[in-house]
C-alpha cells in the first residue's frame, strides 16, 4: 500500500525549481557556488526551509549566507509573483553540509584502504 502523494511535497518541488532559477538570475551572487538542496514544507503550506548547499571557501559561504538573509523577503516576493499560490509560505534558508560531510567520510575511507594495500 503506497501513501498518497502530499500536496506539500509538490509545492515543496516547485519551490525548489523555482528559488533555483530565482538564484540563477541574481547579480549579486554568483550562482554556480550554490546549489538548492531541498525544501521542507510545512503541511499547511505556510512555513518553508529551503535547505542550500554552496561550493568553495568558508568566506563564500559566508557572503552566501549573509546575500540570502539580507534578500529573504525580495526572494519570498518574487517566489510569489511567479508561483501565484493563494499564500506564498514565509521562508528560511539554512545550509546543508550533507555534501561536505560525505566527502569527508569518502576521503576517511580512501585513506583506511590506502593504509590496507600498504600492509
Amino acid at each position: 500500500m503506497t501513501l498518497p502523494y502530499k500536496r506539500a511535497v509538490r509545492v515543496g518541488e516547485l519551490i525548489q525549481h523555482t528559488v533555483s532559477k530565482i538564484i540563477k538570475e541574481m547579480k549579486d551572487l554568483d550562482s554556480n557556488f550554490v546549489t538548492i538542496m531541498s525544501v521542507k514544507l510545512s503541511d499547511d503550506l505556510l512555513s518553508c526551509r529551503i535547505f542550500y548547499s554552496v561550493f568553495g571557501s568558508q568566506e563564500d559561504k559566508q557572503k552566501v549566507s549573509d546575500i540570502l538573509k539580507k534578500r529573504t523577503n525580495s526572494l519570498r516576493h518574487e517566489l510569489a509573483i511567479r508561483l501565484n499560490l493563494r499564500r506564498t509560505p514565509s521562508i528560511c534558508f539554512v545550509y546543508d553540509d550533507t555534501v561536505e560531510s560525505a566527502s569527508k567520510v569518502f576521503d576517511i575511507l580512501e585513506k583506511i584502504k590506502e593504509e590496507k594495500n600498504v600492509e
